[in-house]
């Protein structure tokens, strides 16, 4: 019998997202068979406390820490090991053969942790460093999709410092940029905590500093009249996407408690959209990915607005919800690929992108 895969799934975190990521660890862990994978469970708290032990999940869930231990992986290329700390004194755990990250938001989808990663010298699922930051700030994000002539809504910038001492100043700005209704969000967050929806002056002013809660940099966007499409992308170099899909809120737009605390919207899947539209879509999806040279999944999500049926480019999520019943591997069953083959891939995709990485030099010596 071959030995079996090491492999820890990390969840929580110090994020707006850390009890949606809960939700989609408890997804993925109910797919990693234990015939197949010897399975460490890594929790981290709200404060940053990485935690191991019997029952993580359960009890991350319940808030129940007690009989939890200290963990660590050192930032250096020791192959994946991790550490447990009892009393005074750090005891190795057996090497990781790959970290299967499920933390949504700041600290855990921004390249932070993929930082840490590369330094640990670990195979890890999704995208690196630079796609995740990319693909996390949202004004970053839009600056280089407008360089690769790839279509995103009008937006402002400003900062937690701007709102605080000039939110006259500010408030005039952006309606001399953008006609009311506009979306407000926190630039660095996911999930759409701490997005607002404004239709006046004073609503501006409430979601303003809703926003700055969550992010020193807050994105303002024109609203459109959109219909709100995603297509999921899987892969390293050579990416593929999938079916698209429409999500009908039932609220303003698809807020946090829709996502995953009620089930009122819509979610049409396939979208209701002509193959060329579908086609269009998914080359684009393809195309944002590669640009910011994406790695194992994202899903990308548009705006295609009603009354012209442009194409607006949205944001591309690195590490998106994964519960089961979640855009992203929804997309992919409906493509013809099951939830847990989903994760069989991410896992493979993680060790191959390892191996690639593991071909560039570290060090130059010149010829004499």
């Amino acid at each position: 019998m071959s030995e079996k895969m090491k492999i820890a799934v990390i969840f929580g975190g110090r994020s707006g997202e850390h009890e949606v990521s809960l939700m989609s660890a408890r997804s993925v862990l109910s797919v990693l068979s234990p015939e197949k994978f010897e399975i460490t469970q890594i929790g981290i708290t709200h404060s940053g406390a990485w935690l191991t032990g019997k029952n993580v999940i359960e009890a991350f869930e319940s808030n129940s820490f007690d009989h939890l231990l200290p963990v660590v992986l050192l930032p250096e290329p020791r192959k994946g090991s991790l550490y447990v700390l009892k009393g005074n004194v750090l005891e190795s755990l057996p090497q990781m053969d790959v970290v299967f990250p499920v933390l949504h938001g700041t600290f855990g989808e921004d390249g932070t942790m993929q930082g840490l990663f590369e330094l640990a010298d670990v195979a890890y699922v999704g995208c690196g460093v630079l796609s995740s930051a990319v693909g996390m700030d949202k004004n970053l994000f839009k600056d280089v999709m407008r360089a690769n002539n790839i279509p995103v809504v009008e937006s402002v910038l400003l900062t937690r410092s701007q709102i605080s001492s000039s939110m006259d100043k500010v408030i005039s700005n952006i309606e001399n940029t953008c006609p009311y209704p506009v979306f407000v969000k926190p630039a660095n967050l996911g999930s759409s905590v701490g997005i607002s929806k404004c239709t006046s002056r004073s609503d501006l002013m409430e979601g303003l500093m809703e926003a700055a809660r969550f992010d020193r940099r807050v994105l303002v966007e024109r609203g459109i009249n959109a219909r709100e499409i995603e297509v999921s992308v899987l892969g390293n170099e050579n990416p593929i996407a999938s079916i698209a899909g429409e999500i009908r809120p039932m609220d303003e737009f698809y807020t946090y408690e829709a996502k995953y605390l009620d089930d009122t919207s819509e979610l049409i899947i396939p979208a209701r959209l002509d193959e060329t539209t579908m086609t269009k879509l998914q080359q684009i999806a393809i195309q944002a990915f590669q640009v910011i040279d994406g790695a194992g999944m994202a899903r990308v999500d548009f705006l295609l607005d009603r009354d012209t049926n442009e194409i607006y480019l949205s944001e591309v999520n690195t590490i998106p919800g994964f519960t089961k019943i979640s855009m992203y591997p929804k997309l992919w069953g409906a493509s013809g690929i099951s939830y847990p083959d989903l994760v069989d891939r991410l896992i493979s995709l993680a060790l191959q992108r390892k191996q690639d990485r593991d071909n560039t030099e570290r060090s130059f010596r010149r010829n004499e």
